[in-house]
């Protein structure tokens, strides 16, 4: 008789946690389906590059800063291919070919998903950031790299279009630096 009403009080207490619902980034579900295509393949050079990809992005999840955009996919892919490119030449400097051939290879699959994602040009980029220089000049507030950056990436400019923070901030270094 105890258990039982042990067992009621114990569904009584039964907390429901409220999820947050964020969408997978297109890319991500892309290398997803790939991944299964390259098992079924047995491409194991695609898949231990997707699957590297996947770790990083799960790791990533669990952190302050999940990866919600194909343009947060993306940087994750060109670290990667830049960790794969300097691997490829201590490989080369080593005398050891075979494991350059395979980071080569794994760079080639990385470089294929980054080309993949569709950024903003340089040039609207820098059309974009002279105008936006333009206009504070003529507020006449004084204009410094962090100010223009934190307009920049405001939803009036480049908020929310896919552009490489890095690009860009080159992009408004130049442009101040001009007379």
């Amino acid at each position: 008789m105890m258990s039982r009403s042990i067992n009621r009080a114990s569904r009584l207490c039964h907390r429901c946690y409220a999820t947050s619902t964020t969408t997978t980034p297109p890319l991500l579900l892309k290398i997803r389906k790939d991944m299964k295509t390259a098992m079924q393949n047995k491409d194991s050079n695609r898949l231990s590059v997707l699957k590297n990809l996947l770790t990083q992005s799960l790791n990533a999840s669990k952190t302050a800063s999940p990866i919600n955009t194909d343009m947060q996919v993306l940087s994750l892919i060109k670290k990667n291919a830049t960790a794969s490119r300097a691997a490829s030449e201590e490989f080369k400097n080593a005398g050891r070919q075979d494991l350059a051939d395979k980071e080569d290879s794994q760079l080639k699959i990385m470089e294929e998903y980054a080309g993949s994602v569709e950024v903003m040009g340089m040039e609207e980029i820098r059309t974009v950031i002279k105008s936006l220089v333009e206009t504070m000049k003529g507020e006449g507030a004084e204009i410094r790299q962090g100010d223009v950056l934190k307009k920049a990436f405001s939803e009036e400019y480049l908020g929310g279009k896919p552009v490489e923070k890095k690009d860009v901030a080159v992009l408004v270094k130049q442009i101040l630096a001009e007379p």
